[in-house]
């Protein structure tokens, strides 16, 4: 809710212009092609991509670089057919259909990786996903050695990498990483080789959590190194999850244009294809997971009304607690805070009111009943009249520094992300922190201003004032009630996809707040007097 308007809007974050990326959401179903080998066992492959991108919203297409014999326990035998044939099958493809995003595989041998990389010269498309599978998670080698070098001058034609730690280790010709910072320092030396993005993912790390990482040295990211975090899945079915996870980002890429969003939109569904796995009961070894988890059927465990709620409120407590420790916030109280901060802090909130009506929109458009689609629709509306009076009554009669800020940007962006979820459930959850953080910090330091006496001559006064707003305190209570519908009509799975979305926006709340002392330094904020 901007501080200048008594309606039920919310704060915090923006896009990355006038509505570049979710535009490019709303896009048609995109064309995806995978280039890779064949798991007749269904779990990776060509066969686990084409089911991951039909999982993701696109449309797949395959061009056969190689065919196996294999099963859950491993790969039996290779048979890579003529380079010829595979340059036959990508040009009858790329002739007649407008291709948005290419995901390759497993290549093969020297003559395979040539012919692909031929035709991406000629053919250039828009997004390309190289998943360099040298070793599978059994441990058997998919690539010959020979055609290592090949695959290293393949690199710099692909926008986003995704090896495994044994691939990155072998792509830089060093030792296996033991350890995420070893990871992560690999990560970035392959990407200034390449001059790309490498994402190096967790999975084969100890410990309880799998956090992944996009990692450019070139400035394409917010920072040089983005952590999209995530809890590790116990299970043993995981065949097939690097094929899975490559071919998805590059058909959400195609949508959102964006890696970090990509990556906060796939990475909540594959680990509800990893935990789900189980009810497939494929094979006896590493099994597959579950590409279409999100489609079975509900089963008969719904939580009590408002238990959903209540859960989300308890997740939210850590960040309530950080945020009102910031000095940001503890100077806007008592009235110390420089006009500096307060200005950086709502021109990111003016650029971030602009998309994120966007957002509220989605949620109107696939929201399950009129009254939920009509208080999406409010809440976008307002979100466009707030942006036009911070910049009329307010920023336009100030020098302010209005360039999308890193935090708003990533904000907004795992918004975007949780749009194109395809849960209603996911972007409601996602969104309202907007609501619910935002109201109970208002609400707070507006019980200290009338604590204090309400002092005169209080530079924020009449901004503390807005958190008292009825109308924004019914909107918040409305906007958890959804929520806690939309969980009480998810599976499992999405629930656990809710919560994490959840807790995503709740620390971005936090670093929203924090976001203009990071951006005044070496300035600090002033601290609050007494």
């Amino acid at each position: 809710m901007s501080p200048l308007s008594s309606s039920f809007l919310p704060t915090p974050a923006s896009t990355t212009g006038a509505g570049s990326t979710l535009d490019a959401a709303l896009r048609a179903t995109p064309r995806v092609l995978a280039i890779a080998g064949s798991d007749p066992s269904g779990g990776a492959g060509i066969q686990a991509d084409l089911k991951s991108i039909a999982a993701n919203g696109g449309y797949g297409m395959a061009a056969i670089t190689a065919l196996t014999a294999q099963n859950t326990h491993g790969v039996r035998a290779v048979h890579v057919p003529p380079a010829d044939f595979l340059t036959a099958q990508l040009e009858a493809i790329s002739e007649d259909i407008s291709i948005d995003a290419v995901k390759i595989g497993m290549l093969g041998d020297s003559a395979v990786i040539a012919a692909v990389r031929s035709w991406l010269v000629k053919a250039r498309p828009a997004v390309v996903v190289l998943d360099p599978v040298m070793v599978a998670t059994s441990g058997d080698r998919l690539l010959q050695e020979a055609a290592e070098a090949e695959l290293r001058e393949l690199l710099p034609l692909a926008d986003l990498i995704t090896p495994n730690l044994a691939e990155l280790a072998i792509l830089l010709n060093e030792p296996l990483a033991g350890d995420r910072e070893a990871a992560l320092a690999q990560g970035k030396r392959l990407a200034a080789q390449a001059g790309t993005t490498v994402l190096v993912k967790g999975g084969h790390l100890d410990g309880g959590e799998c956090p992944d990482a996009l990692v450019n040295t070139e400035g394409l990211l917010a920072h040089d190194v983005v952590v999209v975090d995530g809890g590790r899945i116990a299970t043993r079915n995981s065949h097939g999850t690097g094929c899975s996870l490559s071919s998805a980002m590059a058909t959400v890429q195609a949508r959102l244009g964006d890696w970090e969003s990509s990556l906060r939109a796939v990475k909540p569904w594959l680990q509800g294809a990893l935990r789900e796995s189980g009810v497939l009961d494929v094979g006896t070894g590493n099994g597959p997971v579950h590409h279409f988890h999100h489609l079975v059927p509900r089963g008969q465990d719904v939580p009590a009304e408002g238990q959903f709620a209540a859960v989300l409120r308890q997740d939210a407590g850590p960040d309530l607690d950080a945020i009102y420790g910031l000095d940001f916030i503890r100077a806007l109280a008592d009235g110390s805070l420089t006009e500096r901060h307060f200005a950086y802090y709502l021109a990111q909130d003016a650029i971030y009111l602009n998309g994120y009506s966007r957002v509220l929109s989605r949620a109107a458009a696939i929201a399950p009943t009129e009254a939920e689609q009509l208080f999406w629709a409010r809440s976008a509306q307002q979100c466009l009249e707030v942006e036009s009076e911070l910049h009329r009554t307010w920023l336009s009669t100030r020098t302010v520094d209005s360039g999308l800020g890193p935090v708003t940007k990533s904000y907004v962006d795992h918004l975007l992300a949780s749009s194109v979820s395809g849960s209603y459930g996911v972007l409601v959850a996602a969104v309202l922190p907007c609501f619910w953080l935002y109201a109970e910090v208002g609400a707070t330091l507006h019980g200290q201003f009338l604590a204090a006496g309400s002092p005169s001559g209080h530079p924020y006064a009449e901004w503390l004032r807005t958190y008292a707003d009825e109308e924004f305190a019914a909107a918040t209570r409305q906007a958890v009630r959804i929520t806690d519908d939309a969980a009480r009509a998810a599976s499992e799975t999405e629930r656990e996809a809710m919560r994490l979305a959840f807790r995503q926006s709740c620390r971005y709340e936090v670093e929203f707040f924090d976001a203009p002392r990071l951006h005044a330094e070496p300035e600090s904020l002033p601290k609050p007097v007494g």
